[in-house]
């Protein structure tokens, strides 16, 4: 009977790009491969225990969950092998010579040719397992999944160069890596260094990690080869508090998060009384990058434990959508074992769990924005847009939320510099009531928008909002610590008694002006009117209260919504140039239609608008100036 021949295939293009960059960037990082490979151990085997819940005959009458650590000096060879889920061939197929769920064509559009950046990516997008050729020449993985017969097993070998063999072996139930160690990769020969590397990486692992016990001299010779656990082998969170170091819970984190960043803060806590749990919640430092791919639509929540044993991952019915940053875990004794995910959705007690999570995490965030300014700064740069979702899904918390959010305004430099809402109303002017904002598409259109002249002018502070999401979130953030908010671009803006008495003058000497415009302009505008907003501008478009602004209509229709034509209403400086030059034409020349048509375009162009017709204004403009 002739052998079978093992069967070559390559890696998807993809593969190949990130294998030669864990193999050419990891070099100051090489130590992380086994970070890397223990995590999937340990994954696997949680997802065997899990299984096993409603299969007891998946363990096969193994029942005790390990990882196992061998190192063959002669062989040159490193060993990690666990008796956890194990994988079919599809599956060996599918989750390590693809990118069907690696992320890994995702990692390659991210990359930005910084080796150190680049490398940190690695593990936030799956491909950790890619790692082992930074150390290895070659590298055999042998699997089985549970429930299989033994002979169904499969042997998978690459040397990591494009390639790799696959085939059916005799296999034990679980995964077996074997690492062929590059000539130069002594150090991890050694059973003491990769003791020390397990201990530094991996302690928090909540299965046994176990090698070969360590004897010397005669006592090694007479005695039989025993195995001795070299982890701490029990779930971080169970763990007092007093016994933890920070290093702890940050190793813990990349371990959970598959995340290469330090966490930016966390929180570790047990509750007792009608239901207990415990929770372990981290904030990272830096966005995901699902959160810029997916967003809402494919989230990453926590893992859910019951009693130890892990349930499932991205349990989002644990924390609202507009805290989907949040990483960690939580552990119920009182939720049942075959809970799945639409009993979540319906159970009390998941109600109540959610409940104390959201409490729990703002009051993280509370903590950090008082006495951690810098740090919250970090955390609302990446994910500010996202708690901002917050005030119109959550009502119960929608002033704790505010008081967390954060914006750019006319009293600070940059877009970077942010100001809370207790600070603006701390500094208000005397007198002032109102929280004045505006919106615009970028940072540069708000802080320049003509309307903000006269506030800006009077020393009025004024928000910028220039995400895509403020225009949302305005409308439904009306009102803070009892004062109420104001879109500087809509509706007329309250003057005093001497001010309005100036402007009534004003309009009275314009009006032949405003006449003139409202006859050359027709239904582009609804009105023309004078202004109580400019200083400096020739003119500036105006919304009614409750209009949509217009930098959000051009995004409703930029994503195919239907947002019917609202003409703005034109506000004039009569003292500009500009206008009081279109009050020096005759009324019927075609000059003076160029120059109402020149004002308008300059305030669609001031609040970031786009042209109907650039090459017909440009043609106005060198009219005029010619």
């Amino acid at each position: 009977m002739s052998a079978v021949v093992p069967e070559t295939r390559r890696f998807e293009a993809e593969v190949e790009q990130v294998l030669k960059l864990v193999t050419h960037s990891l070099y100051s990082h090489k130590e992380i491969f086994l970070r890397e490979l223990i995590s999937n151990a340990s994954d696997a085997c949680d997802k065997l225990r899990f299984e096993a819940i409603a299969n007891p005959a998946l363990s096969e009458g193994d029942n005790e969950l390990r990882i196992e650590i061998e190192v063959d000096k002669e062989a040159r060879t490193l060993t990690l092998r666990d008796n956890g889920i194990g994988m079919t061939r599809d599956e060996v197929i599918e989750n390590i010579g693809t990118v069907a769920r690696s992320g890994t064509r995702r990692f390659l559009e991210s990359l930005s040719g910084d080796a150190r950046k680049d490398t940190a990516l690695i593990g936030q997008f799956g491909v950790g397992f890619y790692s082992a050729f930074v150390v290895a020449d070659k590298v055999t993985l042998l699997s089985r999944r549970a429930g299989t017969e033994a002979s169904e097993g499969v042997h998978w070998e690459s040397t990591g160069t494009g390639e790799y063999t696959i085939e059916t072996a005799e296999a034990a139930r679980g995964t077996t890596v074997i690492l062929h160690l590059k000539p130069e990769e002594d150090e991890f020969l050694e059973p003491w260094r990769v003791r020390t590397l397990v201990g530094k990486y991996s302690d928090h692992i909540a299965f046994p990690i176990r090698m070969l016990k360590q004897r010397h001299g005669e006592q090694e010779a007479a005695a039989e080869p025993e195995m001795e656990t070299i982890n701490h082998a029990s779930a971080l969170w169970t763990r007092p508090k007093s016994e933890l170091k920070d290093e702890d819970y940050q190793g813990f984190y990349k371990h959970a998060a598959h995340a290469y960043d330090e966490p930016l803060a966390w929180t570790h806590n047990r509750v007792e009384g009608n239901q207990s749990y415990t929770s372990l919640l981290f904030l990272p430092t830096q966005a995901p990058f699902d959160m810029a791919f997916s967003g809402r639509d494919e989230r990453k929540g926590l893992k859910l434990y019951i009693r130890r044993v892990f349930i499932m991952d991205a349990s989002e019915q644990l924390l609202p959508s507009y805290l989907r940053f949040v990483r960690g875990v939580v552990d119920s004794d009182d939720l049942p074992l075959n809970v799945s995910r639409e009993i979540l959705q319906e159970n009390r007690l998941v109600q109540q769990i959610r409940s104390g999570l959201t409490k729990r995490t703002l009051d993280l965030l509370d903590s950090l924005a008082a006495d951690q300014k810098e740090k919250y700064a970090t955390f609302f740069s990446a994910f500010g847009s996202v708690l901002k979702e917050g005030i119109a899904e959550d009502f119960s918390n929608k002033e704790r939320i505010a008081k967390l959010l954060r914006f750019a305004s006319t009293k600070s430099e940059g877009a970077a510099a942010t100001v809370s809402l207790d600070d603006y109303i701390a500094r208000m002017a005397e007198g002032q009531e109102t929280i004045w904002y505006v919106t615009a598409d970028s940072y540069a259109a708000a802080a320049n928008s003509p309307q903000l002249e006269a506030l800006k002018s009077r020393g009025i502070e004024v928000l910028l909002m220039f995400e895509r999401i403020d225009e949302w979130v305005s409308g439904h953030l009306s009102e803070y610590a009892g004062k109420k908010f104001r879109n500087v671009a809509k509706g007329d803006i309250k003057l005093s008694d001497d001010e309005q008495k100036q402007r009534d003058e004003a309009e009275k000497e314009a009006a032949p002006i405003i006449s003139r415009l409202k006859e050359l302009l027709g239904d582009k505008v609804r009105d023309v009117k004078v202004s109580a907003r400019l200083t400096e501008s020739a003119a500036c478009l105006v919304l009614d209260e409750y209009e949509m602004a217009l930098h959000m209509q051009r995004l409703m229709r930029a994503a195919g919504q239907d947002v019917p034509a609202q003409a703005p209403v034109l506000e004039i400086n009569p003292q500009h140039a500009l206008v009081k030059r279109l009050g020096d034409e005759a009324a019927d020349s075609t000059r003076a239609a160029d120059l109402a048509l020149i004002i308008l375009d300059q305030a669609r162009l001031a609040e970031g608008g786009q042209l109907d017709d650039p090459a017909a204004f440009l043609r106005r403009m060198n009219a005029l100036v010619g």
